[in-house]
């Protein structure tokens, strides 16, 4: 019975986790670029659980990772010449004032008082040969990424992508760093759309449904856990009596 009760018990704690990562895709499902999280979740053999850590006694191992889809969001047309969108693979390159690289699929950009494209978060789009200055004049961008102002050539914006995306870790809501000593390769497979805004890759129905299954999982679970204890109560009291 024991048993029973501690896998009820182990079951509810990857539903969670999903629910704290549905929650936080619904959160962001207007940010532009933003890229959701999902749960994988497995069950491991008795020889898998004999070689993993526990993190309590009761708790059966399992394998509850939480992963991101890197599924291209769809291109909403804005038409803000400052709004950006690649349609294809890569992030946009972008610098913080700390001088830190974060990359990112938003590309609703802004120009900051000394005249450099920014982000949301004031962080500078990178070039290959450094951050995009385009002052106050007309800004328009091909599909290769090349910058002009006023029909002048003044750079060409940097566009990268990653081998293996699993090894991004998240930065902020929209932004991806990398571990240290890779380095991302120069993108192939793309291109850039002026005057659109790639939407977040976040189906609000989809994730409300998965949102109500994983409470009727996690309530079930909980119930379960419920019964097997209220009889293993009622067993100790008999055993108790005789």
């Amino acid at each position: 019975m024991l048993k029973g009760l501690y896998q009820s018990a182990s079951a509810m704690l990857p539903r969670l986790k999903q629910q704290e990562a549905i929650a936080n895709n619904l959160a962001n499902a207007s940010s532009p670029g933003f890229r959701k999280d999902m749960i994988f979740t497995q069950e491991l053999s008795r020889a898998q659980a004999k070689q993993t850590i526990r993190k309590t006694d009761w708790e059966n191992p399992m394998i509850d990772q939480v992963y991101t889809s890197f599924e291209q969001g769809p291109l909403d047309k804005t038409e803000n010449a400052l709004d950006l969108a690649i349609e294809g693979d890569g992030f946009f390159v972008y610098e913080t004032e700390t001088g830190e690289t974060v990359y990112s699929r938003a590309g609703n950009l802004a120009i900051d008082t000394q005249g450099y494209l920014v982000n949301a978060d004031g962080q500078r789009l990178q070039s290959d040969g450094g951050a995009i200055s385009v002052g106050t004049g007309t800004v328009s961008v091909s599909e290769a990424g090349q910058v002009s102002v006023d029909n002048v050539l003044q750079a060409s914006i940097q566009v990268v992508d990653f081998d293996d995306k699993t090894i991004l870790e998240k930065s902020g809501s929209t932004g991806f760093t990398p571990p240290e000593g890779i380095e991302p390769a120069a993108a192939v497979n793309f291109a850039i759309r002026q005057g659109y805004l790639e939407t977040a890759n976040v189906e609000i129905i989809q994730e409300m449904v998965n949102m109500i299954i994983s409470y009727r999982n996690y309530e079930a679970d909980a119930q379960a856990t419920k019964a097997q204890d209220e009889s293993l109560a009622k067993l100790m009291a008999n055993v108790g009596r005789l």
